[in-house]
């Protein structure tokens, strides 16, 4: 089996080989793009995982998820797997502890997603369980813990944006990017935050520290951040990006700010 840091992975899942595929389904390695991301069978990855971390693969609440995969959307398919393994164990927190360790890409997915089902946590502690995952050396992991807090987020903004002023300080450009990424007030498949679209000023704050970041990473999240709130106030993202050229002219602001604009061009 070829490392995962060696792959490139393929451009079509037809162009797959066999026996990435059939590793991938049975939990063993991580996917290295979208293309093997998508072709991940759930039906038969679901069942391998569940009994990697000791989980009996028949119980009553999987079967009966992973039976009904094929009838549901992609996203939807993952949410139902990661709240049928929360519900299959005796010890949920424990579920989550093992998956998040797992090497599939995907189980650690299904653990960052478990945080949206603990309702005993506050929007302070989810955001610390997401920490972890905004933290992983996947680019998937890294999607689905945003998307795991953002609807709390979304029911808590103004405290969230207070809570993620550290996290645009952090050394991890991951962590950084997380921050913006999560308040972005359109985002991609995610539920808008209408208070950000029509007032984007509360979340420039977030934003100022990120303006010149070194990494291609955060600097893309701002951007598409800016450019999210050109749609609604093409006025205000106008006005930032002048104001950053003129405050901070290097590369790093330079291509946030072409790319913030690019819906206004």
């Amino acid at each position: 089996m070829i490392p995962a840091e060696k792959r490139t992975g393929a451009r079509r899942m037809a162009d797959i080989p066999p026996e990435i595929r059939q590793a991938i389904n049975h939990g063993q390695i991580a996917t290295v793009n979208l293309v093997e991301f998508l072709s991940a069978d759930l039906q038969q990855l679901a069942p391998a995982v569940a009994a990697q971390i000791g989980l009996d693969p028949q119980h009553p609440v999987l079967t009966a998820a992973v039976d009904a995969l094929p009838s549901l959307k992609p996203m939807q398919r993952h949410t139902a797997v990661a709240r049928a393994l929360w519900q299959s164990g005796s010890n949920a927190p424990e579920v989550n502890r093992q998956l998040s360790s797992h090497v599939s890409d995907l189980a650690r997915q299904w653990a960052a997603m478990q945080i949206a089902l603990d309702e005993t946590l506050s929007l302070a502690q989810r955001l610390e369980k997401a920490r972890p995952f905004a933290a992983d050396s996947h680019f998937g992991v890294r999607e689905f813990a945003w998307m795991s807090v953002r609807n709390p987020v979304a029911a808590e903004l103004e405290w969230a944006l207070e809570i993620l002023q550290a996290w645009v300080k952090e050394e991890d450009a991951n962590l950084r990017r997380f921050a913006s990424e999560l308040t972005r007030p359109r985002g991609v498949w995610c539920l808008h935050l209408e208070s950000l679209k029509a007032n984007p000023e509360s979340g420039l704050s977030l934003l100022e520290p990120l303006r010149a970041d070194p990494s291609k990473y955060v600097q893309d999240s701002v951007a598409n951040w800016l450019n999210d709130a050109a749609k609604s106030r093409p006025d205000w993202t106008r006005s930032v990006c002048a104001r950053w050229l003129i405050e901070s002219d290097c590369k790093a602001t330079r291509r946030i700010c072409l790319r913030g604009q690019r819906s206004l061009d």
